[in-house]
């Protein structure tokens, strides 16, 4: 059986143990390369995506041998693949923090979303898939949001990538950021607030809320800036804007923050001359799941993040 794509028929894959466990939508937007995701999640929902000639949902788990059904897919997108312009390229070259032969870890520049989508036509993974064409089994092991610098791992090989994944749902990964924020008092903080998922019209939010899911950040003093502050927070789960939410519920929204800061902040960052989250996922340890050797690495601060700790350190108030 093929497992080509094309456009002009329909085509069946079979599932071999690098896919195992792959999400259906996931395998898909890796194999029709360039498909927007919209139109992907448009032929599952219409059955016309089949695995072993039954109808079955974006989340569905493949396993070796199901067999795959792909209808053809006529986009002039689909034929080439995102361009990567040669800034980017050279960003990611230098942002690589760590390679062995089943992971990468790179430090991804603040304003890059992690994969396209959403109105962006051209995401990290999308932008290393094109880099480096050889390796086919790329995907992400997790997610920083848009405008978070830092940190974050790819893995090769999707066995390498459940091994990873299994380890951060137990635990098995520490991972630290640094934040930018006003009004934190004190050396230590722990906050423990369930976190709710939430619509707001097209936007998606997080709230604390009883009925949220347990949630736990600890958050300590670096450097202090008259009322600003630079803070490390660990991550004792690993909710969607955690750390972001935990901040604004304690009383010290992080700087530049556009989801859940302050005016006040905005104002003191635009009196600096900058603009940004200032939020950066500082570091990673965790215990290698082949090798057994802990890795540990800390990701800079980029230049923006930098200039503006330069100009509050010189401007205390």
């Amino acid at each position: 059986m093929s497992d080509t794509p094309a456009a002009d028929r329909v085509t069946f894959v079979t599932i071999d143990e690098g896919r195992d466990g792959q999400r259906l939508d996931n395998f898909l937007i890796t194999h029709l390369k360039g498909v927007p995701r919209s139109r992907i999640y448009r032929i599952i929902r219409s059955g016309e995506v089949r695995v072993n000639k039954k109808r079955a949902k974006q989340t569905t788990r493949l396993a070796v041998d199901d067999v795959v059904r792909v209808p053809p897919v006529r986009t002039s997108e689909s034929q080439a693949p995102p361009v990567v312009s040669g800034g980017l390229a050279e960003r990611l070259a230098r942002a690589l923090l760590y390679e062995d032969d089943q992971i990468f870890i790179f430090n991804k520049p603040a304003g890059l979303a992690v994969h396209g989508g959403s109105g962006v036509s051209l995401g990290l993974i999308e932008a290393l898939r094109v880099l480096y064409p050889e390796e086919r089994n790329l995907e992400l092991v997790h997610r920083l949001d848009r405008d978070t610098s830092g940190c974050i791992m790819v893995a090769r090989h999707r066995g390498f990538l459940r091994r990873l994944q299994k380890l951060m749902q137990q635990g098995g990964v520490e991972k630290r950021y640094w934040l930018l924020c006003q009004g934190f008092k004190g050396s230590e903080r722990r906050m423990e607030a369930p976190l709710l998922k939430i619509t707001q019209g097209n936007e998606r939010m997080v709230r604390v809320s009883r009925e949220g899911k347990a949630s736990v950040t600890d958050f300590t003093l670096v450097e202090r800036f008259g009322d600003a502050a630079l803070v490390e927070a660990r991550l004792g789960t690993g909710r969607t804007h955690q750390i972001r939410v935990h901040s604004q519920f304690g009383g010290f929204p992080i700087l530049g923050d556009d989801k859940y800061g302050s005016r006040k902040g905005d104002a003191r960052l635009e009196a600096l001359g900058h603009r940004r989250l200032c939020l950066h996922a500082r570091s990673l340890v965790f215990r290698h799941p082949q090798s057994g050797e802990t890795i540990k690495v800390n990701a800079p601060l980029d230049e923006d993040f930098e200039a503006i700790l330069t100009a509050l350190r010189s401007d205390k108030r």
